[in-house]
C-alpha cells in the first residue's frame, strides 16, 4: 500500500485537499488491510471508523500552536482531542502530558489498534501525541511549518521517540 501523501499544494482550499485524499482515505478505511496482516483481522467498528474518518479528514490542516480547530489550526493535542470530541463526544485532557494518563495502558506496541492514542517524547516525557490509523501508522499534527500527516511508527524520526499508547473506553 502506498503512503499517503503528507504535502498538498499550498494553493489548495481545505475542501480540496480533502477530496483530494479521498482515495487514500477510503482505501484506508474499506477494509483497508494489505495481504501482510493476519487473516483474521477484522475491520474497525462503527466508534473506530468515526475516529479515523474525522482525523484523515484532517490531513493538510496546518500545525498552530495551541490550535484546536480545523479553521485555525492544531496542535497534536489540540488535534486528538478535537477528533475525540467531534467524533464520540469524548471530552479529553487539553495537553498530551495529561492525555497519556487517560484510558487503559496498551503495554504492547504489538497490540495497538486503530484509534489507539500513541505518545512520544524524550527521556521519558510524553511531549507528543497523534493516533494509531493501523499498519504502523499514526496521524498528528507534527510541528510548526507542517501539516496535519499520517506518519509511520516503524520507521524515521518518530520511531525512537515512541513511548507507549492507550486505549479510551468507548473508542
Amino acid at each position: 500500500m502506498a503512503d499517503l501523501p503528507v504535502l498538498m499544494p499550498d494553493a489548495m482550499s481545505m475542501p480540496d485537499r480533502a477530496l483530494s485524499l479521498a482515495s487514500d482515505i477510503s482505501g484506508m478505511l474499506a477494509s483497508g488491510k494489505t495481504a501482510a496482516v493476519a487473516e483474521d483481522y477484522t475491520p474497525p467498528d462503527k466508534s473506530t471508523r468515526n475516529i479515523l474518518q474525522r482525523a484523515l479528514t484532517l490531513l493538510g490542516t496546518p500545525y498552530r500552536w495551541g490550535g484546536t480547530s480545523p479553521d485555525k489550526g492544531f496542535d497534536c493535542s489540540g488535534l486528538v482531542s478535537y477528533v475525540f470530541r467531534s467524533a464520540l463526544g469524548i471530552d479529553l485532557p487539553r495537553v498530551s502530558k495529561e492525555q497519556a494518563k487517560s484510558g487503559e495502558l496498551v503495554a504492547d506496541k504489538a497490540d495497538l489498534a486503530e484509534g489507539d492514542l500513541v505518545f512520544f517524547g524524550r527521556k521519558g516525557r510524553v511531549d507528543h501525541v497523534g493516533i494509531y490509523v493501523g499498519e504502523g501508522r499514526f496521524v498528528h499534527a507534527p510541528s510548526n511549518g507542517k501539516d496535519v500527516m499520517v506518519s509511520s511508527l516503524e520507521k524515521g524520526y518518530w520511531s525512537g521517540k515512541y513511548l507507549q499508547a492507550r486505549r479510551l473506553a468507548g473508542s
